[in-house]
């Protein structure tokens, strides 16, 4: 029975994996550029303490929409837009995996502010991984974003739908690529 759940979520994983890289192929990068922009606009409005990140970070990445499925171990992974100096300058692809109590599966935005130079340097040279160390807050309308930076790093999300119950560890890993001008 347990492999049998665990063969159904890995086929539930790659076809909305390839779901989401066909739909993703498909809209133009402006297009993507923009959504990006929206969805942190639409996190700050929700959650105005956002704008000192925005305001005061050496950088951040965006990614608009991450799809989460999860049975006991779960998978995630979304593609994302980074900035400095609010222009952009990557590309990023999210991956995530995670062990333990979960069930379900969810959408969700998730940005992350980089305090200073070296905190967004190990993000871009593949040296920053999340772990069960690592925290997030979830985005709500009126709350506040009481969080501060972990190692240069504040990590928020906000859900878009779905549902999943979790009580798990595990990491992401990003892989980034410069856009040529």
């Amino acid at each position: 029975m347990k492999k049998t759940i665990i063969n159904l979520v890995t086929i539930l994983v790659l076809t909305m994996s390839i779901q989401f890289s066909m739909a993703q192929t498909q809209e133009s990068n402006v297009e993507f550029k923009q959504e990006s922009k929206n969805v942190l606009a639409k996190m700050i409005k929700k959650s105005p303490s956002l704008q000192s990140y925005y305001d005061q970070s050496y950088g951040y990445a965006i990614f608009p929409k991450v799809t989460k499925v999860g049975v006991s171990l779960g998978f995630a992974g979304g593609k994302g837009v980074v900035f400095i100096n609010h222009l952009v300058i990557s590309t990023s692809k999210m991956k995530q995996l995670t062990f333990g109590l979960q069930f379900g599966a969810q959408k969700y935005s998730e940005v992350i502010f980089f305090q200073n130079e070296k905190a967004f340097e190990q993000f871009m040279n593949k040296k920053l991984k999340f772990n069960g160390q690592a925290s997030a807050v979830a985005i709500k309308k009126g709350a506040s974003a009481d969080l501060s930076y972990s190692d240069g790093v504040a990590v928020f999300t906000q859900s878009k739908g779905g549902i999943m119950f979790e009580a798990s560890i595990g990491g992401q890993h990003f892989k980034n690529q410069l856009i040529e001008d």
